[in-house]
């Protein structure tokens, strides 16, 4: 029986072309991770035979293998008997993996991604800064307020009040006691701080903006007020990303 399933055309990544990674099946991943997440593999399609792709990327075909286990384990393929590995659509894909969030960020034309990312902070944030103002002793206390100071300090040095906000953001969730929240935060907030489209430009007025409401979110979890510090951090979250939301070109 004759397989109806498409071959894909796969091609080297640009940032995997300016580097050879240490891991050779890293080069091979990474190519196919962008391919796939950009739409230029179509789900459905096959990936080429490891005779292609170990050709096309000098590797061994041992290197393949192991680059499409991977790919299996970030739900970007699976591997079908007499077909190989067949592309799989956006549902199944592992947005939590580095590699696929770090493509679907990059290749994020209509901020759908950056949105989404933005409304899982908002629901997980909101609930750490609550559990915060609940569980946090006098030296998370004590901390957090410090870094509101700093920040405060930071005002007038936009590029370095982003980073000092990072460390604010991050003393409440760890006075939240909830590590895995945390970890999520951090996993999907970092990556997407590498895109420009989600950071922005923010000037001195934009970082005054936002540490007024950093101040209400400090206000709330001195003062032990799990509502109003989960409220304060959605408001927060949700009015500055609309400050910086770039606008989205129709296509």
């Amino acid at each position: 029986m004759t397989s109806e399933i498409g071959q894909a055309t796969v091609r080297l990544a640009p940032a995997a072309a300016a580097r050879r990674p240490a891991r050779l099946a890293d080069l091979v991943v990474e190519s196919i991770v962008d391919g796939v997440v950009s739409g230029s593999i179509p789900p459905g399609s096959a990936l080429p035979p490891e005779s292609a792709l170990s050709e096309q990327f000098q590797v061994s075909r041992i290197t393949v293998r192991e680059a499409v286990k991977l790919l299996e384990a970030k739900g970007l393929v699976e591997v079908r008997r007499g077909v190989g590995a067949v592309v799989k659509d956006d549902s199944s894909w592992n947005l939590l993996d580095s590699a696929v969030l770090a493509a679907a960020v990059e290749h994020d034309a209509n901020l759908t991604i950056l949105d989404e990312l933005v409304g899982v902070r908002i629901a997980l944030e909101s609930n750490l800064a609550g559990l915060a103002a609940e569980h946090a002793t006098d030296e998370d206390r004590a901390a957090i307020e410090a870094i509101f100071h700093r920040l405060e300090a930071d005002t007038a040095r936009p590029e370095v009040f982003i980073q000092t906000d990072v460390e604010f953001h991050d003393r409440i969730m760890a006075a939240s006691g909830n590590r895995l929240a945390r970890s999520i935060v951090s996993t999907v907030h970092g990556q997407a701080r590498t895109s420009m489209r989600y950071q922005g430009h923010p000037s001195v007025e934009d970082v005054s903006v936002t540490n007024a409401e950093h101040r209400v979110v400090l206000e709330r979890i001195l003062d032990r007020d799990a509502p109003g510090a989960a409220q304060a951090m959605t408001d927060h979250i949700r009015s500055a990303w609309e400050r910086r939301r770039p606008p989205v070109t129709p296509a």
